[in-house]
């Protein structure tokens, strides 16, 4: 038998409408909190009495009661909030965040009182900034504690976020609903009325309804079930500790579990839809190992019993830290041994470490509002390295963390680009902080520091301000100051709160005597948009070294007064010792002991910034990787390749000079320069694809296949190898049968074949499975028989990669059928759809349908996506930002300012409209030196 909402009782037009009393008590209100006279208007049409986007501060939360009674058939749910409020100064109203929540009763009482003395509250709503207005008959006097009650109801959310509608389907073809919670930035409200902004922490006890034939968990352990009625269970969970409302989390379902305890006695979890229970070890075992590391290097113990992990079928992020309860796409926590790849698996480790390092930074100590995103995503996205080059050193994960860097400096080098720290206000600018600058570059900025002050003394600083600012909320400031309290070890002391130390150098300049000021060196690097230049200029055994602000685009050279404080280090081709110091101004210089063939700056890619070598610089470092490129890391050698392309985007080394330099990777076996190569000749005949210029896109091709060739043609189509050489592998050879060269495209159409003959059952070398596919589904029957296995696999490993290759194909119908498909979401989940949309706006046969399609289906898309979303962001930057020409250009400027408030004003827009323009200005700059370039190398490789 179903289960039924509960019964509450229904607004009336007198119950919801203000007496004349509370409107004159509400207004006298209004004039004493605030000088504006211009208040919003409530739906009803009466004076709302706030006129802030930000909750005031003069009525804070202390708990949260919560009972919350989903029905799985009706896709409905009913709660029960009861909120526990402390007042400061007196007030007539409450103001809380409500979203599409249909209020039914609210009430008042003091907590001295029974629930005799309650009184009914007149409830408003201001639909813009998703508050409600509680109004009470008379003011809440300072000091007191009261306790608001509210009752309401509320469909399931159909999009990702709130208390929102999930479902998967059995093998015998049975969909399943389950329900579940993302409340992170905004979405809290969606779910229960409440302070929704990360300063106004409360403790919470909830409660939950459920069937009988369902499972639900939360933050904290269950303490009791209680049997209702007859087919309806009323879990109660342990109180939390003190959190922010984006941190609460539920989940009604039918997972099973399995469990194992950290050896400080935490119980871990990870929960799955039963047929993928069997996916859950491996994820398992890295928990436990990551808390217990976390425990160790925090120096605090994790504070809550246990800590689950789930597995969720329907997820547009990859996984959300809440606390105890973390939740993950399946794909960011299924390991199938048999199927998933190493690149899987490493995504899973990292992902796990991730939302782990969160429950220190972020849940326990968290930013006083979301322009400090990056307090709580950079420490993670940072954290994932540090964590699991301990725990999983077989992952090699240091040799990737550079890559993050390159990506963050992609947008970071618009003008459209933020500082890390930046002024958020509404939920789809707090949306956008989601990104790249405050993720990546907020990781990069954290490990130039690490390697500045060294691993200790940045470990002790971090301590310190976790354990200063536990259970509370931090700005930028707070962790500056944590650091700076720290002196590095060694020659040290401490001067007017600042540490001096002797620094050993090999230079008699007059940098070895150097102050550490944390937060004035930082400030420089979180405050401003945008990262240095660094130029350097050799005069004998001078080097001088200039700074200034990188930005592509035509007006970067009119912005003056960027200044960063720069650690720079740097080898020579005479001392392989890495010499360090701290550039402050503008221009400096350095005198080296004698004159040296080459110098090379930024050394292991630890610091965010690009160098420039003027004169003859590039062309001794492209000759050092010519004859000998072992003699620097790979990281150095990946840095020099990113660097020189970024110097072609702003005219300061031709492409030439570029190009020549990638001619050293003819000898290359390492995965992070081959990668970094491919990074950044790909788009090149990518913007050739979408304009009428085959002969040379065709030319680059087969100049790239050349290049390449030796290395392809190691690759063994097997497992064997370190982890790094595996995902080389599996990326060469997509690369390779996609490219069409013939000996990849027959070996992979022979294990197609073999595959499919044995109706999906022969067990492909994972390594060698998405350069396969890709060839297979370049047929009518290879791409139905595809997705045919598709909707039959269990493994998220293996769909993603039957993902990619159905939307390689040629076939224009098949490829807008997967369009409409994906977004529809019934055997391929909505969650996928960026990311096919992306994948089909690379194909030159697809990126018209993509961009059709996101024009006709936008008003659906951000129904789904939300504005503001990292997600929408993908789409909008993978179908249009491989355009180079002004017809495009005046295309995606014209539809994207004809949505007016639905979208033109986000990020993304600008993001791609400058890509355009910058696209343009680098094909007009440098297509005819390709083509040039590319007749004169041809007989030479």
């Amino acid at each position: 038998m179903a289960d039924l909402p509960l019964k509450l009782p229904l607004v009336t037009a007198s119950s919801l409408f203000p007496s004349l009393l509370t409107i004159l008590v509400a207004l006298a209100s209004m004039r004493c909190q605030s000088m504006e006279t211009n208040s919003p208007v409530a739906t009803n049409g009466a004076p709302f009495p706030w006129n802030k986007m930000r909750l005031p501060d003069y009525v804070l939360p202390v708990h949260y009661n919560l009972m919350i009674h989903a029905n799985l058939t009706t896709l409905t749910f009913v709660g029960v909030t009861e909120v526990e409020i402390i007042v400061s100064q007196p007030t007539s109203f409450i103001i809380l965040h409500s979203q599409h929540l249909q209020i039914t009763t609210a009430t008042l009482r003091e907590k001295s009182q029974d629930n005799r003395a309650e009184q009914q509250l007149t409830v408003l709503e201001y639909l813009p900034w998703e508050q409600i207005a509680l109004l009470a008959d008379k003011p809440l006097l300072i000091g007191r504690q009261y306790i608001v009650t509210i009752e309401y109801a509320a469909p399931l959310s159909e999009t990702f976020h709130g208390f929102y509608k999930s479902s998967y389907r059995t093998q015998k073809g049975e969909v399943r609903i389950l329900a579940s919670t993302q409340f992170e930035p905004t979405a809290a409200r969606m779910a229960f009325p409440c302070f929704d902004e990360p300063a106004f922490k409360a403790t919470f006890s909830i409660k939950i309804r459920r069937e009988p034939r369902h499972l639900a968990i939360s933050n904290m352990p269950l303490v009791k079930s209680v049997n209702i009625a007859e087919g309806l269970i009323e879990d109660h969970f342990d109180v939390t500790v003190k959190m922010s409302t984006y941190l609460v989390a539920f989940i009604i379902s039918d997972f099973e579990s399995v469990s194992k305890m950290t050896k400080s006695g935490v119980k871990v979890s990870v929960y799955a839809v039963p047929e993928k229970i069997n996916q859950t070890g491996y994820a398992l075992d890295a928990a436990v190992t990551l808390l217990e590391f976390y425990e160790d290097y925090f120096s605090i113990p994790y504070p809550l019993p246990k800590q689950d992990l789930a597995a969720i079928p329907d997820f547009q992020s990859g996984a959300m830290e809440n606390w105890g309860l973390t939740t993950y796409r399946e794909s960011g926590l299924l390991y199938d041994a048999e199927k998933s790849s190493v690149s899987s698996k490493l995504w899973i480790t990292m992902v796990i470490a991730h939302e782990l390092a969160h429950q220190w930074f972020g849940n326990l100590v968290t930013m006083q509002w979301w322009n400090d995103l990056w307090l709580n995503e950079g420490f993670a996205k940072f954290m994932e390295f540090v964590s699991v080059s301990v725990t999983h050193p077989d992952l090699k994960v240091e040799d990737y963390f550079f890559g993050k860097c390159f990506n963050a400096m992609e947008v970071d080098a618009l003008n459209s680009s933020h500082p890390v720290s930046t002024p958020v206000e509404n939920p789809a600018e707090i949306r956008e902080m989601f990104d790249d600058v405050s993720y990546e570059k907020g990781a990069c900025i954290l490990n130039m520091l690490r390697d500045y002050l060294n691993a200790d003394v940045f470990k002790a600083g971090i301590v310190q301000y976790l354990q200063k600012y536990s259970y509370k909320n931090t700005k930028n400031e707070d962790l500056w100051n944590s650091m700076t309290t720290i002196c590095p070890t060694g020659d040290t002391q401490k001067t007017d709160g600042f540490c001096s130390r002797n620094q050993p150098t090999s230079s008699p300049s007059h940098w070895s005597q150097e102050v550490v000021d944390v937060k004035a060196m930082m400030n420089t690097w979180t405050l401003q948009k945008g990262f240095p230049l660094i130029t350097i200029t050799m005069r004998g055994k001078n080097v001088h070294i200039k700074q200034e602000l990188y930005r592509k685009g035509t007006s970067h050279s009119s912005e003056t007064g960027y200044l960063w404080h720069v650690p720079l280090s740097y080898i020579t081709s005479k001392s392989d010792k890495v010499e360090r110091f701290l550039l402050r101004t503008k221009t400096d210089v350095l005198i080296l002991p004698e004159e040296v063939e080459w110098i090379k700056f930024n050394v292991g890619m630890y610091g965010y910034y690009i160098v420039h070598y003027e004169d003859d610089g590039w062309k001794s470092l492209t000759s050092l990787l010519k004859e000998k490129h072992m003699t620097i890391s790979s990281n150095d050698r990946a840095s020099l390749i990113n660097n020189a392309f970024q110097l072609v985007s702003i005219g300061k080394l031709s492409i030439e000079n570029a190009l020549d330099l990638t001619l050293y990777l003819k000898h290359e076996t390492e995965i992070m320069p081959v990668f970094q190569g491919l990074n950044e000749l790909i788009p090149m005949y990518k913007l050739m694809e979408k304009r009428d210029m085959d002969d040379v896109e065709t030319q680059f091709k087969a100049f790239l296949i050349r290049l390449l060739r030796d290395l392809i043609d190691k690759q063994t189509w097997t497992d064997d190898g370190s982890v790094s050489q595996r995902m080389l592998r599996s990326q060469l050879l997509v690369f390779a049968c996609v490219r069409q060269y013939q000996p990849c495209v027959q070996k992979a159409e022979d294990y197609f074949k073999k595959w499919k003959e044995s109706d999906g059952n022969y067990s492909l070398p994972n390594d060698v499975t998405s350069a396969v596919f890709a060839t297979g589904a370049q047929t009518t029957e290879g791409w139905d028989f595809l997705y045919e296995k598709y909707k039959l696999s269990l493994s998220s490993t293996e769909k993603n990669k039957i993902e990619s290759a159905l939307s390689t194909s040629q076939n224009k119908e098949k490829l807008q059928w997967l369009l409409e498909q994906s977004f529809q979401g019934d055997i391929i989940k909505t969650q996928e759809f960026p990311y096919i949309l992306g994948s089909v706006g690379r194909n030159p046969k697809g990126y018209l349908l993509a961009w059709q399609f996101l024009k006709e289906n936008w008003n659906r898309i951000i129904q789904k996506f939300e504005l503001g979303s990292n997600s929408l962001a993908h789409m909008v930057m993978g179908t249009t930002n491989q355009y180079s020409t002004r017809e495009q250009l005046e295309e995606v400027k014209e539809f994207f300012s004809s949505l007016k408030e639905n979208g033109s004003q986000l990020r993304c827009v600008q993001q791609t409209l400058e890509t355009i323009e910058e696209n343009i200005h680098w094909m007009n700059r440098n297509y005819e030196k390709i083509r040039t370039w590319l007749e004169k190398r041809t007989s030479s490789l």
